[in-house]
């Protein structure tokens, strides 16, 4: 298996200024919109007035969320949150190596599951690990402003 399941796009792959004009349409629409059990139907730029493409409303926040990262030049991936990646994949969406990665398995950070003698990760699980870090970098990172302060080197 060569990519991750799931789509991705990568920066720059869609022009940003198309992106930020398809943004400010679906907010626009999404505003006018109360009810957030409504689905939403979006007419094609195709010249027939009768035809349109029905989405539920949730479907097209998440479009607009992937917009938004796009009209911003950054890349947008979309994964089924029970998905399982290979070590590869997982070290890949890190952006570790995959024997670091390996160690992080094996050292219980992030589960996995055997299938044969190979190892596979949940998106989720994977997510939740990246996560739980972001939280304790930032935690170190508030200590560390604390004793700065403490210090008086601010």
């Amino acid at each position: 298996m060569g990519t991750a399941p799931g789509k991705k796009l990568e920066p720059g792959v869609v022009d940003a200024r198309d992106a930020q004009r398809a943004l400010r349409r679906i907010n626009d629409y999404l505003s006018r919109t109360a009810r957030s059990d409504e689905d939403v139907r979006v007419r094609l730029e195709t010249g027939a007035d009768d035809e349109a493409l029905v989405l539920p409303r949730p479907v097209a926040e998440m479009f607009a969320s992937m917009l938004a990262a796009l009209a911003h030049g950054q890349g947008v991936q979309i994964m089924p949150v029970d998905a399982e990646l290979t070590t590869q994949q997982a070290a890949d969406m890190l952006g570790v190596s995959r024997p670091f990665l390996i160690g992080l398995l094996e050292s219980g950070a992030i589960p996995f599951r055997l299938v044969g003698r190979h190892r596979r990760i949940r998106f989720a699980d994977l997510h939740q690990y990246v996560r739980e870090d972001d939280a304790r970098r930032k935690g170190a990172a508030d200590e560390l402003m604390d004793l700065d302060q403490e210090l008086g080197l601010l």
